[in-house]
This record gives structure tokens, sequence and C-alpha cells, in this order.
């Protein structure tokens, strides 16, 4: 791509905004990007679109979609966003919403950096990946290449027991003070257990923002050790979690991953990732690939079905080797009937 991550373009002011005395471009103090966590789910498998830049220092070479917001070139920071991805990637965005604001200082660490500290909107959409819907740049990639401790579909992923529970117990047993020299409020080894749902505590599947936190605070995350984070130099045997991203492009994909998980169970969200039609076999496919454990299927079936969300549509889908399943649509009229439809499921208990 030509520009630099989160859309580090200097902007040229008009001549009428210099002072007569400059004979040089203001340096901008703050800039605002615009960053997109588009999500999908392909054969069974939740994804995101990512585009290809340049190897940083770690090697990282996926990013977000994203640009800076242009006040003369976008009347809003949506339609901006939209352009920026079209631009990019080919893609017509459908379903979007605003995600959250980014704006720590040193989010795009490089050395001696000077440049103004940018301002990211992160975006959170839904669509679906068949048929690339005019996709020209970018692949989906699987989200648990970044997240793989979050894929409980078979069960409590081994990279938790062998990579992540051996050294986060390590790096609690090390004293941690705040900025202002005090204890934290919550111990190392409580927010432990309490993210990763360690010595029997239980999981809870939309933390994926505060497991990925606590990994780069304790330098565990690649990403720490190209930031320069404090303790990341000490890991000599640092662990590969998962694939690095650009800047902090990870961290507002867990972001997406968070609001994904938490809204399909109050909002009928997951229906932009399923086609016009479908099986209510796919229907769980879906909403366990998006949550990562595997859901009890005659549980799921009567959940959907009492709550109205789905509809038969009369036809039949031929499996090979099987019957035939009925074929299913959603029910748009459950907007109208209650202010929370979504898919109401319950991970079952995590065993550590």
């Amino acid at each position: 791509m030509n520009m630099e991550l989160s859309g580090r373009r200097k902007p040229t002011p008009e001549k009428s905004q210099l002072a007569p005395e400059d004979d040089h471009e203001l340096e901008p103090s703050l800039g605002i990007g615009l960053n997109a966590a588009i999500v999908a789910v392909s054969d069974n498998e939740p994804v995101a679109l990512v585009v290809r830049g340049d190897p940083d220092s770690m090697g990282a070479t996926d990013v977000l979609p994203f640009g800076p917001f242009n006040p003369r070139e976008h009347r809003t920071l949506e339609s901006g966003l939209r352009a920026w991805v079209q631009d990019q990637t080919g893609l017509d965005l459908g379903y979007a919403e605003q995600l959250y604001t980014f704006a720590d200082r040193g989010r795009h660490a490089t050395p001696g950096d000077a440049a103004p500290n940018y301002v990211s909107i992160g975006y959170l959409a839904l669509t679906q990946a068949v048929g690339h819907h005019g996709l020209t740049n970018g692949l989906w990639r699987s989200w648990y290449q970044y997240f793989p401790w979050e894929d409980w579909r078979r069960g409590r992923p081994e990279i938790i027991a062998r990579d992540i529970e051996p050294r986060l117990k390590a790096w609690a047993e090390k004293p941690a003070l705040t900025t202002t020299g005090t204890q934290p409020s919550i111990a190392r080894g409580d927010r432990a257990r309490i993210c990763f749902g360690l010595d029997g505590t239980a999981w809870d599947e939309e933390k994926v923002l505060e497991r990925f936190e606590l990994l780069y605070e304790a330098g565990l995350a690649d990403e720490a050790a190209r930031d320069g984070r404090n303790g990341a130099d000490e890991w000599t045997d640092r662990p590969k979690l998962g694939l690095p991203m650009q800047a902090d492009h990870r961290r507002i994909l867990a972001t997406a991953i968070s609001r994904t998980r938490a809204k399909i169970k109050y909002r009928p969200v997951v229906f932009e990732l399923m086609p016009d039609e479908f099986t209510l076999y796919e229907l769980q496919k879906t909403v366990e690939a998006i949550l990562g454990p595997h859901l009890h299927k005659q549980n799921f079936r009567r959940l959907v079905e009492g709550a109205g969300l789905v509809e038969p549509t009369g036809e039949v889908k031929t499996r090979t080797g099987g019957r035939p399943a009925k074929l299913f649509r959603f029910r748009r009229e459950v907007l109208l009937e209650r202010p929370a439809p979504g898919v109401r499921v319950s991970a079952p208990p995590s065993r550590s």
C-alpha cells in the first residue's frame, strides 16, 4: 500500500492557513484515522479481512483496512471508512457500526517517533465471505490465527496450558506497581485467572480484549517486544502466541471479536453472516465459530425456534450421506416484537 499505517500522510494545508512568516508546512498535532474490522464466517471458520503491508520489525504484514479521515472528501466518519475499504479492497460494506476510539500515545511506536498522535476510530462490519462481494484485494484469514487460545470448539486449547498459563503465573509472581507507585487494584494472578479461566475459574468468551491486553502487558505478545514494552525482553523463551499484526491492529481486532461475541446474544446480528436460507445446523456452526465453544445441538435448536428467530421456508437441502434438512430464514418480525432478539446462548462450563 502506498501509505503508512493509520493514514500517516501529512495533510497539506491551504496557503491561507499559514502565517506570513511560515515558509514550511505546519506539523499537525493530531490526526484522525479510520479502521475497519470486517468479519465473516467462511466454511464454519470466523474470518477477518486483512490487507498486506511491508513487513515491520517483527515480520508482521497483516493490517486491517484503514485510512485517514478527510473532512473535505468525507461527509461523515462512516462514509470515509466505506470509501477507504472500497479503495483498498474493492468491498462494498453492508452492516457497520462504530466500535471504539483508540487514542493512546505510542500506539504506533517507531524509533524516535515524533509524528503526530493518531486517534483511530474503529468500526465493526459484518458481511458474508461467499463470492467475495467484489473483493479485489486482501484476504480472509481466520481470526483464530491471531488468537489461537480463543478457539474452544474442540475443548480447551492446548496453547493455554502449554505456553500461556505457566508464563502468566511466573509473571504474576513479580511485583507490579502502577505509574503512581502503588499496587494495582487487582493482583496480576487474579487477572490471569479471570481472563484465562485458570484454576477452575469460568471461561468468559467475551473477554477477548482483556486477554490480549494481559499478554501484551506481560510482554508475551510479539507487539510488546516490537513496541519496546517493559519486560518483553525478559522472555528468552517467549512463545509464538498467534500471528502479530502491524501497529495496534490486533488490539482493534480483539475489540471487534469481543463486541461480536457479546452482540449476537442480544441482537440478531448473526443473520448478517448467514445466507437468506440456511439449515439450523449451519446456523449452529456459525454461532459456534463466533463464540468458540461447541454448543449442545438440541438445546440450541430449542432456543432458536422457541425464541421465534427463524421460520421454515418449506424447502429442504439435500446433504451428502444424510437426510434432507429443512431450510429456514430469519424472521424479521422479531425485531418489532421485543427489544433484544439475540441468540441467547451460553457457553458450557470450562475445564482447566
